[in-house]
């Protein structure tokens, strides 16, 4: 029976994620109220009977796992560079929020000041999983979504790291009356958290780089030493597991020329798995009665959690910097709490209701209940407020190309040549570098994972070209960026039709291989460039016309109609539009055609004298 119940949260955590999806919410959300509606509304599921022991190891686990996930992601090298205000963010900002709502824990809702302290500490942290799909709806400008971002992304780990301190601090004063020994105990837990930390990464480092472990164990074997790393330091010091995983990953993260891609890769996954499942399974353990005891003053608490606390961290934080006042009210706003909110506050929850601290019980509730009204209200308002302020970007005009190869940097050069913004993907790090080497910005990676949903600029994207030779990549890539966007935006290179009935392709990415009409396939484009073709720009005039056009240039293959001109004194994107297979509309007057020219001489418009000349190619 047990199989059944895990399969079904299993396929629940699918839903839930497959929905939020579909409305483009934080799947933060579903999850929650799956959770609610299979624990306490109907009684279906219960996590204490289901896994039973092996509850609280298993969150413990799970919460080590997400916790070192984020932790690699925190390069010491871009900590320096994101600013002032991302630095007092995650440091006196990140304390005068813990001030602010443990006070009003204690004082409003007069819980035990042990209990207070830890639920002020545990609600600083918020996290990309819950602000990159809200700043990706509500486009803010540069300033507020880079702020934001690399909040979320530093204040996962920090923040954790911050809440487990001030756990053990305020467990071991229940220990003990003493200062001293107080003290002493806390520095145990940290000296065995960093030395376990510090010797895991220094050990996952002379592994991979001696090759002493090959290449397709070094997943698993990260993954072992994470939750070894973990279970060895708990038992050494009490809680001292979280401290060693989060050391372990800043460790690997900021080890230079160290390949660990395909490691980030894989634990994103299985993050996503234990977030889906873990949410399902806290959400489904709290009680109708939980819920109940929170009285009327869980309003006020709430009030000054949204309206008091975020302002003073962002007015301490923004202190004597140059950031605009719209900024400052936007960011006072947006601070939506997600998993690491909820699995550390439970786990903590759990140690001290077992040591018996009164209101303990409480904590879980609590902190459920922020993360609801926080993300609700926060995904609910935040664009319509960016559009009052007026802080909100112009339309996206950043054409972005998936795949970094020969073909798509000269395609991405011709645009970049014609002022069109353009930004490319490609998980190998030869073409990445090749691209960079042009001046070409380029995402080392899938641009379809979480990683990239905080490394790309999602917010400026108007239009995707899939041009990658793999058609798995231009698939996947089709698929996502169709949803994310709209599928007339989306656009790809042809398959074969054999590969296509072969792999039986979806039908959006067989309606989107339109891509430079039926001359367009890549192995031509890979040749006629391989022989010296260059990309270039023609306009198209009242003497110089399609027809004429299509005459004078009919080896070439014609990729982009290009509207309008970037000045300085116009911020709106000049108009682009592929040339595909079932293009109705011609290049009209004044219009620009970018084509990919072949090696020869070429007769093309003079706009002098309205009589051709040759024009030879460089090679």
């Amino acid at each position: 029976m047990s199989a059944i119940y895990i399969a079904g949260i299993a396929l629940c955590s699918v839903l839930a994620q497959w929905v939020a999806w579909a409305f483009r919410v934080p799947a933060i959300l579903f999850l929650l109220l799956t959770g609610l509606v299979l624990g306490p509304f109907s009684g279906i599921l219960e996590p204490d009977a289901l896994l039973g022991d092996l509850l609280f190891p298993v969150v413990s686990l799970s919460v080590a796992v997400i916790l070192f996930e984020g932790s690699l992601t925190l390069h010491f090298r871009e900590l320096k560079g994101i600013g002032k205000v991302v630095r007092n963010l995650c440091s006196i900002g990140m304390i005068t929020t813990c001030l602010v709502i443990s006070l009003s824990a204690y004082w409003i809702l007069e819980l035990n000041w042990r209990v207070a302290a830890v639920l002020g500490a545990v609600l600083v942290v918020t996290g990309p999983t819950v602000i990159a799909p809200l700043l990706n709806s509500m486009r803010p400008t540069q300033d507020i979504d880079r702020i934001l971002r690399w909040e979320g992304i530093v204040i996962d780990p920090i923040g954790a790291l911050f809440a487990v301190l001030v756990f053990e601090a305020v467990m071991l004063v229940g220990q003990g009356e003493v200062l001293s020994h107080t003290i002493i105990a806390l520095f145990k837990t940290l000296g065995v958290g960093l030395t376990i930390g510090v010797v895991a990464g220094w050990l996952t480092t002379l592994l991979i780089r001696r090759e002493w472990l090959p290449f397709e164990l070094h997943k698993f074997g990260i993954l072992a030493l994470v939750l070894i790393s973990f279970t060895v330091s708990n038992h050494l010091s009490h809680e001292s597991g979280l401290l060693a995983v989060t050391v372990f990953g800043i460790w690997l993260a900021n080890q230079d020329e160290l390949e660990i891609d395909s490691v980030l890769e894989f634990k994103e996954d299985l993050s996503m798995i234990l977030i889906s499942s873990l949410f399902i399974l806290l959400a489904a353990r709290l009680q109708l009665s939980d819920l109940m005891m929170l009285h009327s003053d869980v309003f006020i608490f709430l009030a000054i959690v949204l309206f008091v606390a975020r302002p003073a961290c962002i007015a301490i934080s923004t202190f004597k910097t140059d950031l605009p006042l719209k900024s400052r009210l936007v960011l006072s706003w947006i601070a939506p709490r997600g998993i690491v909110a909820a699995a550390v506050g439970s786990v903590f929850a759990l140690s001290m209701v077992e040591a018996g601290i009164a209101d303990a019980e409480k904590i879980v509730p609590l902190i459920f209940t922020v993360i609801i009204v926080t993300v609700v209200l926060q995904s609910l308002t935040a664009t319509p407020l960016a559009k009052l302020l007026k802080v909100r970007q112009p339309a996206p005009n950043t054409i972005l190309i998936i795949g970094a190869n020969h073909v798509a940097r000269a395609i991405a050069c011709g645009l970049k040549d014609q002022n069109i913004p353009v930004h490319l993907s490609d998980p190998a790090w030869e073409n990445c570098k090749m691209a960079r080497m042009d001046g070409l910005p380029c995402y080392y990676g899938n641009p379809q994972s979480e990683h990239a949903e905080r490394y790309l600029p999602l917010t400026t994207i108007r239009s995707v070209l899939a041009l990658s030779p793999n058609r798995h990549h231009n698939a996947l890539g089709v698929q996502y960026f169709s949803h994310l966007l709209d599928e007339k935006d989306v656009f790809s290179l042809r398959s074969s039709t054999n590969h296509a009935k072969a792999n039986k392709d979806s039908a959006t990415f067989l309606s989107r291989q339109i891509l430079f009409g039926d001359n367009g396939a890549y192995a031509r484009l890979s040749s006629l460039i391989a022989k010296g073709g260059k990309v270039s720009a023609t306009r198209i005039s009242d003497e110089f016309s399609w027809e004429q056009y299509k005459e004078l240039n009919s080896e070439a293959i014609p990729l982009f109609i290009l509207h309008g001109e970037k000045t300085d004194d116009d911020d709106s994107p000049i108009k682009i539009r592929p040339f595909t297979t079932n293009m109705e509309k011609t290049p009209q007057v004044g219009e620009r055609i970018v084509a990919l020219q072949p090696p020869k001489l070429s007769v093309l418009k003079d706009p002098n004298n309205g009589k051709p000349k040759e024009n030879k190619e460089e090679k």
